[in-house]
């Protein structure tokens, strides 16, 4: 394993699989008639994000055997021969960053133009570029939580789409004042969640602020929001026509429409709503990977009808969908990552 680079130094290492490989659990998962499972790879310490490159790639983000670094990415060719032993399979490391921030890397979004990817801080607020030479530098500060899960995304046109969530204490937290156009934000009457979308390849100086960035979402404030505010947006994917799909926290999938504007397209079944990740298919439909708690993967039709395809899978967190339309899932307390695919006839 040699050192190529410093994360906050940003350094990055590149090695060769070695460590420790567990079995892999059998699983009790039961899948949706129609449908079976196949199994990806193993020996994937805690597989976390999944997403496929621009080149068709299969790449994972995981936390390691120790959880002694920010992540460990993985690179799979779905295409080879199958289930893979990624003990042996080489992988990028990256250190925690030197000195108090031990924020590891929860979200994970590529390039849809390159090999890059998008690497989010798990409970921070920092993003990173991992280009396709491994080389880690920083894209955006200063959001006031950024969670794990799918709380970064990609849109066709290369813009990265961030999940963040506004209070006044995050405010008064914020490191420089607001221009005047934001200064709406600052009202103590806005709590609730804050959507952007920026260019990540604009001609301004990196890391972006995103503190002093307008968000998509929510438009412009005006005056006193009655009732209780909007949950928190804990996943995001894009969908087409410049639409955004939004889960969040208690189960709710909304639509942002590229004008901004909110509507709720599905309600999921009640549950514990934590990591939780999503993907869209070729013709729109959205998956959601519900994490530990709930163990299951739905389907949300682009009519917003609701279907189970599996249940009680091991802690499915990561999910993408590659061009064919097969689901691909990292089961975290598993160590590996399956497919549902259709059952022969």
């Amino acid at each position: 394993m040699s050192r190529l680079s410093c994360f906050g130094g940003l350094a990055v290492l590149l090695g060769l699989g070695g460590g420790l490989a567990l079995a892999s659990a059998a699983t009790q998962a039961q899948v949706a008639p129609g449908l079976r499972i196949e199994v990806v790879a193993t020996g994937i310490p805690r597989p976390a994000q999944l997403a496929f490159t621009a080149s068709g790639r299969l790449v994972v983000l995981s936390h390691g055997w120790r959880g002694d670094s920010a992540a460990e990415i993985f690179w799979f060719d779905p295409a080879g021969p199958m289930p893979i032993n990624a003990s042996l399979a080489p992988r990028v490391v990256i250190p925690f960053a030197e000195g108090p921030r031990k924020s590891a890397l929860g979200s994970l979004a590529p390039d849809p133009n390159s090999e890059d990817l998008f690497l989010g801080e798990e409970n921070g607020n920092r993003i990173y570029r991992l280009t396709a030479d491994k080389r880690l530098t920083p894209v955006a500060i200063g959001l006031n939580h950024l969670l794990g899960g799918s709380s970064l995304a990609t849109d066709p046109q290369g813009s990265l789409v961030v999940l963040d969530y506004a209070s006044f204490e995050s405010q008064l937290r914020s490191e420089a004042p607001l221009p005047p156009s934001l200064d709406w934000l600052a009202d103590e009457a806005y709590h609730g969640p804050l959507v952007f979308r920026i260019n990540p390849d604009a001609d301004v100086p990196l890391p972006r602020r995103l503190e002093l960035v307008a968000p998509i979402f929510p438009k412009r404030f005006a005056g006193r929001v009655s009732g209780e505010p909007l949950n928190r947006f804990i996943a995001v994917v894009a969908r087409g026509r410049g639409e955004l799909a939004l889960l969040s926290s208690v189960g709710e999938l909304f639509v942002l429409s590229s004008e901004g504007d909110l509507r709720r397209l599905a309600r999921l079944p009640s549950g514990h709503f934590h990591r939780t990740n999503m993907a869209v298919a070729p013709d729109g439909s959205v998956f959601v990977s519900s994490g530990f708690h709930i163990r299951e993967v739905y389907r949300v039709s682009p009519a917003g009808v609701v279907a189970s395809l599996a249940r009680d899978l091991g802690d499915p967190q990561g999910i993408a969908v590659d061009r064919a339309g097969i689901i691909y899932v990292a089961e975290t307390a598993l160590h590996r990552i399956i497919r549902i695919v259709p059952s022969t006839p």
